[in-house]
């Protein structure tokens, strides 16, 4: 037994050796290493360091080979393989690949260390700005975006670089945090603007929401650097009614909760609802016991549109044909898909209707010459369908039915283009008076011409009664005249003559100061100084008015700050109207619980958040 045990140790004693001398010779084996050779580089290589082992990497492609791979043959059958095209490159050229190379890995490698922390931070509020001017849900950061840009940086710069995107803190909650920050930062700049302005402006409107929710939007015109600037001021929910005492609460409270004065508020541009434009307890009242100077304005635009809105009995009908024929068609989706194939058979570039709505001003012109423009289509679709064949076939078979659709068509698509040049930003009251009178006095050129017989001003009319053997009715033509004369009438209601006493301030040099009336002798003596100036009259035309008003204010104090009173004004609601549409689009049936105003401030401001000063205040902590 003991030499069995014995023999038994022996051979394990053996054994042990065996495997450890085999184990030695293999650990030899694996641990060798083979070393870059900067003749590598001919074939496209320079070497990277990775695990303390060198490694050969392709300058072009950057793929990073075994260490085993370091052999000429191998790198030069990665070239032949992979890169056909370089195969007669240079030396030279290679090596620039690869110093090209190493500045990215610099680049990178800077990027990586030092103020990672603070990075982070910056770009978590960065990253939620983007999405607050974009109007999407705060979620698409941490379910799109950020999981987007790992898989990019991941193939484009490696793994590591995509593991330093998980610092940055993008969560639901962080990303509305950042939001409420940056827009309060916005505001403070914004009042802090206001406060500075010598005088300001107000453009407001009430909409309603997805919610039914009634909110408050406002706007602001005030002077900044020697420019006048325009902004989103608030987006207030009403509280239950919308009165005119309810409005004026909540602004009065904002403009004193934050120390802005009433007295520097020049004008306030409402629509021309009660709330608004009662004068006695809407709105307009109110302001007036404040400050009595404050000017209420009643937008332009929702004036031109009550204006274009009479017309002949006889008008009316037709165009309640239209809608009804177009309601017909659209009603059921059968006839569209007819409508359409006939159409697409008939080779009309269009081969829809348009629905009509009553609140979309430019709606009326572009149903009207659609349906025009699509008139052999309808007919035929009349035809060759039982319902209704008789009524509606018949109208499109009616000259004088036609003749009075071509009109509108032309006169609507006129009314459309005054309504739009009312729309945009930085308007003044004296630009959207010279669209006004200029309109009026197309209207009375027109009436003239008609009365001619001459339609060369309405296309659509003048072209269909030219490819016509047809007599034009006299009925149309009397009809013509009558809605035109109404038009005239009409916009001279909502539109007064403008006050010619103001025009100095749209051409100083050209004032003839005696004539005008509410000037005191200082400001009679500094726009006579103005106008007298020829270096004055070449700043004029280079700069814009307002601009022009505000370089000069230091040198001429009295006459520019009664320049720039009506300049401060808005003629028009249309940015509070663009703002809703922005409201809209934010705060859908997705997101209606969605407390907006944080968005819609940064979406809609013109200011920029000052991202490294709300850095500064963050702790750098990344994200786990």
């Amino acid at each position: 037994m003991k030499r069995w045990l014995q023999n038994n140790e022996t051979t394990m004693s053996e054994e042990n050796e065996g495997d450890s001398r085999s184990s030695k010779k293999g650990s030899t084996h694996v641990n060798k290493r083979r070393k870059f050779s900067e003749e590598y580089i001919t074939f496209g290589f320079t070497n990277i360091n990775v695990n303390n082992e060198e490694r050969p990497q392709c300058v072009i492609c950057y793929e990073i080979l075994s260490n085993k791979s370091m052999k000429p043959a191998k790198l030069r059958r990665h070239l032949q393989t992979r890169h056909t095209d370089y195969l007669t490159k240079s030396k030279q050229f290679f090596e620039s690949k690869a110093a090209e190379l190493e500045q990215s890995k610099k680049l990178i490698k800077k990027t990586a260390i030092g103020t990672n922390n603070e990075r982070a931070v910056t770009a978590s509020y960065q990253v939620p700005l983007l999405v607050a001017k974009s109007g999407k849900p705060h979620t698409i950061v941490e379910e799109l975006i950020l999981p987007a840009a790992k898989i990019m940086v991941s193939a484009m710069l490696g793994d590591k670089a995509s593991n330093e995107l998980s610092t940055v803190s993008l969560s639901n909650n962080t990303v509305k945090n950042r939001i409420v920050e940056m827009s309060e930062n916005i505001k403070e700049q914004l009042i802090s603007n206001i406060k500075t302005s010598k005088f300001y402006s107000l453009q407001l409107d009430e909409s309603t929401d997805i919610c039914n929710d009634a909110n408050l939007l406002a706007y602001v015109r005030y002077e900044n650097h020697n420019t006048i600037t325009e902004d989103f001021l608030f987006c207030i929910s009403l509280p239950s009614n919308t009165t005119g005492e309810a409005i004026f609460n909540i602004l009065n409270s904002f403009i004193i909760s934050h120390d802005i004065k009433w007295n520097n508020c020049v004008a306030v541009s409402t629509d021309g609802a009660r709330a608004m434009s009662g004068t006695r307890s809407g709105l307009q009242a109110r302001l007036k016991t404040i400050n009595s100077s404050i000017i209420w304005h009643h937008c332009c635009i929702h004036r031109e549109a009550l204006a274009a809105k009479n017309m002949p009995e006889k008008l009316n009908e037709v165009l309640r044909d239209i809608v009804q024929v177009v309601n017909l068609i659209k009603a059921r989706s059968l006839n569209s898909r007819i409508f359409n194939l006939i159409c697409e058979d008939m080779g009309s570039i269009h081969k829809q209707l348009l629905l009509h709505a009553e609140v979309r001003w430019l709606s009326r012109g572009k149903v009207v010459s659609r349906v025009f423009e699509l008139k052999n289509g309808i007919r035929m679709f009349f035809f060759n369908n039982s319902m209704e064949v008789t009524k509606y076939a018949n109208l499109f078979n009616n000259f004088e039915w036609l003749c009075t659709v071509a009109y509108l068509a032309d006169i609507f698509n006129s009314l459309n283009s005054l309504n739009i040049s009312l729309q945009g930003k930085e308007d003044n009251i004296f630009h959207t008076e010279d669209n006004i009178e200029a309109m009026l006095k197309k209207l009375e050129l027109w009436r003239k011409r008609a009365l001619q017989n001459n339609f060369n001003h309405f296309p659509t009319l003048y072209a269909f009664i030219e490819s016509s053997d047809e007599v034009f009715p006299q009925d149309t033509k009397d009809i013509i005249i009558e809605h035109l004369q109404i038009l005239k009438h009409s916009f001279r209601k909502y539109f007064p003559v403008p006050d010619k006493n103001k025009n100095w301030v749209v051409d100083p040099f050209n004032a003839d100061v005696p004539d005008i009336t509410g000037l005191t002798t200082t400001q009679e003596n500094q726009l006579i100084e103005i106008s007298s100036n020829s270096n004055l009259k070449r700043v004029f035309k280079e700069s814009s008015l307002s601009s022009f008003w505000l370089s000069i204010r230091q040198d001429y104090p009295e006459i520019s700050d009664s320049a720039l009173r009506p300049l401060m004004l808005f003629s028009t609601t249309y940015l509070c109207e663009k703002g809703f549409s922005a409201y809209v689009y934010t705060k859908n049936k997705y997101r209606n619980r969605l407390n907006i105003e944080s968005d819609l401030r940064i979406q809609l401001s013109n200011i920029d958040p000052k991202i490294p000063d709300l850095v500064l205040k963050k702790q750098h902590h990344p994200s786990h």
